[in-house]
């Protein structure tokens, strides 16, 4: 009889929830017109894609702000950093060496193209880490772009505090990658003093290609998609009603069981950890101050990430190196060597990461088939 499989990959996508399928189903079957239309069979799908914008921003804690569906959270970082961008050619923007490559490689172009950018050291307790933000911010910033919670460490940056700094510089605007805090940590859009913030439906139990960007009102973006101008005249094209009504379930129902998860998966995270350490051969990475404990990055000594994964792959059993956007790439992790790691341990990274519904079985499965590997791998 085969093993089911095992999946501790959550950090790139996410099994879609049955509800949430469910919601996406329905609204393709009884909301499928143009909700750009004129006529009352579009109004009734645009009333689906406003009612699922004040759901969202409700959840998120944001009243003064709007909200545009966008492909992922790839295209909202794009928008968030390029429209904002496009006001300011010669100006200032602070970010971190650790992001997701949709803002990093973002930044870096627009290094190329005459604009200033600085990056925070988060290698920091979180306190040097304010104090630095509010040292780098000058007369030409206009952004700071950083990341809740990093994809491959599990590192929580401080956004509170970054935003209670940045909000007494008015000309000042914060972005924030949300990505994998959403029904995971505490997110309040008003009390973090967010101005833009992405979130994407597929890692939070949704379906794949639908993201948004939440923007505070009255904030000046120039759009990277020109055509209808829908979406508030920021994202032209036909909008996805029944992603966007089935993205917006998937909020409420992660949302909604954010606390019993999170006292749940730090118990699963604990002990993850603590059965790695005893495997001979085996490091853990991820021993920070502020932890998401739905992450756990780790590596075997002297074996490449890439050949531990394919060698779990025998055994049923998915994990990842690097993150899903950059680990087809044979180069060493760069959040990784922006942590301070070297080249090496970068290189042999790998990280399990977990979702509310995960168990002790499916760990003690990984824990098993991770032992057996390490012995053959390092033997060799």
């Amino acid at each position: 009889m085969e093993k089911e499989m095992v999946y501790l990959d959550h950090s790139a996508t996410t099994k879609i929830d049955d509800e949430v399928m469910e919601t996406f189903v329905k609204a393709n079957e009884n909301f499928w017109g143009n909700p750009s239309s004129l006529h009352n069979f579009g109004a009734m799908a645009e009333q689906v894609v406003i009612r699922s914008s004040r759901q969202i921003l409700d959840l998120l804690n944001a009243t003064d702000h709007k909200i545009v569906f966008t492909g992922g959270a790839t295209e909202s970082n794009n928008l968030a950093i390029k429209g904002l961008a496009a006001n300011n050619p010669n100006g200032h923007i602070i970010t971190t060496p650790i992001e997701h490559p949709s803002v990093y490689e973002v930044c870096r172009e627009l290094q190329s193209k005459g604009i200033r950018v600085s990056y925070l050291d988060v290698r920091q307790p979180k306190e040097k880490i304010v104090e630095q933000l509010e040292s780098l911010i000058d007369k030409d910033t206009f952004l700071v772009s950083c990341m809740h919670v990093n994809s491959e460490m599990g590192l929580v940056l401080p956004i509170k505090e970054m935003g209670e700094i940045i909000a007494r510089h008015p000309r000042v605007k914060f972005h924030v990658d949300a990505v994998q805090s959403i029904g995971k940590l505490p997110v309040d859009i008003n009390n973090f003093n967010i101005d833009l913030l992405c979130a994407s439906a597929h890692k939070i139990h949704g379906i794949k290609g639908v993201g948004c960007l939440v923007v505070r009102n009255g904030l000046q973006i120039t759009p990277q998609i020109s055509g209808g101008g829908q979406m508030l005249g920021l994202r032209s094209g036909t909008v996805n009603v029944a992603g966007v009504a089935s993205f917006a379930k998937a909020v409420r129902l992660i949302m909604e069981g954010r606390e019993e998860s999170y006292a749940k998966i730090k118990q699963l995270y604990d002990y993850t950890k603590n059965e790695l350490a005893k495997i001979d051969g085996v490091c853990i990475n991820c021993n920070f101050e502020n932890q998401s404990p739905y992450i756990v990055n780790f590596c075997v000594k002297g074996v490449n990430g890439e050949t531990v994964v394919h060698a779990l792959e025998e055994h049923e059993v998915y994990i990842s190196a690097k993150s899903a956007c950059s680990s087809k790439s044979k180069k060493a992790s760069y959040v990784m060597l922006g942590m301070g790691f070297d080249e090496a341990i970068a290189t042999e990274s790998l990280r399990a990461s977990f979702a509310h519904d995960t168990t002790v079985g499916e760990v003690d499965r990984f824990l098993e088939a991770l032992r057996i590997e390490v012995k053959q791998l390092r033997r060799l």
